[in-house]
């Protein structure tokens, strides 16, 4: 009989794998001005590269930001998205949302733009026939695996999104073909947050996932707590939440 390849990763493995998830952070105001070695941006952005695409089109590109000057640029189209921004919440939140930090594009060392180029193997893709936002999607992916690779060296990474699309393609240099998936700020931090900030500043709760679940039909919940799948969620998510234990 052949030698069998075990795939499994041992415990201490899928332990790291569940405490980096856990622990990703959406990083805006605790960037450290120390540099980011080139080895270790290149690992998270291969981790990125490494994402899976529908039809194996690979549609992101990475724009690194070091010039002081684009992110100054950068950093003055976000100001006017922000302070329009603002001006959409109802009045109760709009104090709320004018005091929350949301970016450090100018403190960060490292901006990254990842982008989609929706035309790059052609108008026909696999998987992509029919819901074409397929590629968006796989870029997204690409974000998700550079954000926990970064998480899992110690570097924290915030999203930047708001923003104004052609004002940000124009401060980037960028095509008007070219879709701005992320614009990421990346460094060192003095510390992660044990929440999300959002949630610990009482912007919005972390929803209970027992109350999103559904089986077969949409709409049909587990009502009567029947399902066994039901309260390990529940009892998980009420361990992590409560006493940051991580499943095993």
């Amino acid at each position: 009989m052949e030698n069998q390849i075990d795939h499994a990763f041992s415990d201490a493995e899928r332990a790291a794998v569940y405490r980096t998830i856990f622990n990703r952070r959406d990083v805006r105001g605790q960037f450290l001005p120390d540099p980011v070695p080139d080895e270790v941006l290149a690992r998270v952005m291969l981790a990125a590269h490494h994402a899976p695409s529908v039809g194996f089109m690979q549609p992101w590109n990475f724009l690194v930001v070091r010039s002081p000057e684009v992110k100054q640029r950068v950093r003055d189209v976000f100001a006017k998205a922000h302070a329009e921004a603002a001006l959409m919440f109802p009045e109760g939140k709009r104090e709320t949302y004018s005091q929350l930090k949301l970016e450090g594009i100018v403190e960060s060392p490292i901006n990254l733009c990842i982008t989609c180029d929706r035309e790059r193997t052609g108008p026909v893709v696999v998987g992509r026939t029919h819901i074409k936002t397929m590629d968006l999607y796989s870029s997204v992916c690409a974000v998700q695996n550079l954000w926990l690779a970064a998480r899992a060296e110690g570097l924290g990474v915030g999203w930047v999104s708001i923003f104004n699309q052609p004002e940000l393609q124009a401060a980037l240099g960028m095509p008007a073909d070219i879709v701005p998936i992320a614009y990421l700020c990346i460094g060192y931090v003095s510390h992660f947050h044990e929440k999300p900030e959002l949630e610990k500043a009482g912007w919005l709760p972390r929803l209970p996932i027992a109350d999103l679940l559904y089986y077969d039909q949409w709409g049909q919940a587990d009502a009567e707590q029947k399902e066994s799948l039901t309260g390990a969620l529940a009892t998980m998510q009420d361990d992590i939440q409560q006493r940051g234990i991580f499943p095993k």
